[in-house]
């Protein structure tokens, strides 16, 4: 059976209207993910000796900041993994046991990259272990690690639709960070002597298998108690609220989109942690601006961080449109409205996020004027040029959202799609190229000129680039409603 659900999943990617767009999509991920396999395996390999230099006991060393690995491992987890079960519905009304359907959506996570890239850092770790003489505790140690990687992965299909949990999950671990950094309390003295011992006894290493045991039953237990047409799929009622917005009536037509979008942002969930996502992206800068990262330290990639800190909104939301509005795009479609207005409303939302984007990152100025204006000039190239190249990426991007999946126990429930940014990183080139080639040739802010004036170029052209995806928009309105109709 097993099997058999392979071939289907198969067909199902082979078959989708998006299959060329699904595929080179996924030909650069797969680009991305050696990357990060072979940075993996290269530190592997070469901890044990850079903590060795410092004078420091590697086993132990790694040990004490284990806690924070494999929290921020459940952070990644939890926006990016997808869960591997939107294609569980047709199965629900065949005679396929539900045991079996379950099983296989469960075993999908197992060879997840999230979890497999792991390996490439605790087996050459643990190579280097048992070749410096720490003998054969080292593989119960790298076995315990192991399992660690994959019980947060069935946490993560527990907690994935728990933001109550989730959250202040990460808020209590950011504050013992936090504590720790400051002096005030080091919580990696109670953690260490745990993940150390899984070396240093014979025992310990059981209590994560038996945490994979544990949490691989509530998960399965949990979907199958939920895997039904009547109860598990079904939206759960709720209190009706309504918003009137009546002050955006004066924009007409525009204003009615508006309205749309904004209530589409508060009431769901995958929309909602967009807003989050943006939120966080603002604090992005903090990598490249306070100079703690060497590699950092340069002129493009400050720029590279100003576009990101004020275009966090317009490429998380903007690089899906029009697949906001997959479900109900059929009917609007049928009426009698202005793509031009249609179009508008989407841009200047995005033009409103990356300016509350910029005035939250007023802080900056914390680091000098100079990195504030690189926010500002990167806001300025979002507004007139980025703007107007994802609504065009968004012609052509036709994956459909289900934005009540995170209300069912089988359903995308990822609100952020590691997608949204493999597709932004052309908008960085130019903005960089710019910026290097006046800083270089001229000074520095010759270089944010260029940037910003780039921008005003882009903003002063809307007219005719909004004529030109107007025209793609209705080219492609008829593959883009074939294409959400699929459910694959």
């Amino acid at each position: 059976m097993f099997k058999h659900f392979i071939k289907l999943e198969w067909k199902a990617f082979a078959r989708s209207a998006s299959f060329g767009a699904n595929l080179a999509l996924k030909i650069i991920m797969g680009l991305g993910a050696l990357y990060f396999i072979v940075c993996f395996a290269i530190l592997g390999t070469a901890v044990f000796f850079i903590l060795k230099d410092q004078g420091m006991e590697p086993l132990a060393t790694v040990s004490k900041y284990l806690i924070y690995y494999f929290v921020f491992d459940l952070v990644i987890r939890y926006f990016f993994q997808k869960m591997p079960v939107t294609n569980i519905k047709p199965l629900l009304n065949l005679p396929i046991k539900r045991n079996i359907i379950v099983h296989f959506s469960l075993g999908k996570t197992v060879i997840s990259f999230f979890n497999i890239l792991h390996a490439f850092f605790f087996i050459p770790f643990t190579v280097v272990l048992m070749l410096k003489g720490y003998g054969f505790h080292a593989v119960l140690w790298s076995l315990a690690m192991w399992a660690m990687i994959y019980s947060n992965n069935f946490i993560n299909v527990l907690i994935n639709n728990k933001n109550s949990i989730f959250y202040p999950l990460v808020l209590v671990v950011g504050g013992l960070g936090l504590a720790q950094y400051y002096n005030y309390f080091d919580v990696t003295n109670y953690t260490q002597p745990f993940f150390h011992g899984m070396y240093t006894t014979s025992y310990l290493f059981l209590i994560p298998i038996l945490l994979v045991a544990v949490t691989y039953y509530f998960s399965f237990d949990y979907f199958k108690k939920n895997l039904n047409l009547d109860t598990g799929l079904a939206k759960k009622s709720e209190e009706a609220k309504t918003e009137n917005l009546t002050w955006l009536d004066q924009f007409g037509t525009l204003g009615t989109f508006l309205k749309n979008d904004i209530k589409l942002l508060k009431r769901n969930k995958r929309s909602r942690t967009t807003l989050i996502m943006s939120f966080v992206f603002v604090f992005y800068g903090l990598l490249f601006f306070t100079q703690a990262i060497e590699s950092y330290d340069n002129p493009w990639m400050k720029v590279f961080a100003g576009i990101f800190v004020s275009g966090g909104f317009l490429f998380t939301f903007g690089q899906f449109v029009p697949s906001w509005d997959s479900a109900y795009y059929q009917l609007m479609m049928s009426q009698n409205i202005q793509y031009r207005e249609y179009i508008s409303s989407k841009w200047w939302l995005m033009v409103i996020g990356t300016v509350i984007s910029t005035l939250v990152a007023s802080f900056y100025l914390y680091f000098g004027l100079h990195t504030y204006l690189i926010i500002v000039a990167g806001a300025i190239f979002n507004i007139g040029v980025n703007s107007h190249l994802v609504m065009l990426g968004g012609a052509f991007v036709k994956t459909p959202i289900d934005l009540s999946s995170s209300k069912q126990a089988f359903g995308d429930k990822q609100a952020f799609n590691m997608k949204t940014m493999l597709i932004s990183l052309p908008k960085m080139l130019i903005p960089m190229g710019l910026y290097t080639l006046g800083y270089y040739l001229f000074s520095p802010n010759v270089g944010l000129i260029m940037v910003a004036g780039a921008g005003v170029l882009g903003f002063a052209f809307r007219n005719y680039v909004f004529k030109q995806i107007e025209n793609i928009y209705k080219r492609e309105k008829y593959s883009t409603i074939a294409a959400y109709k699929q459910k694959n």
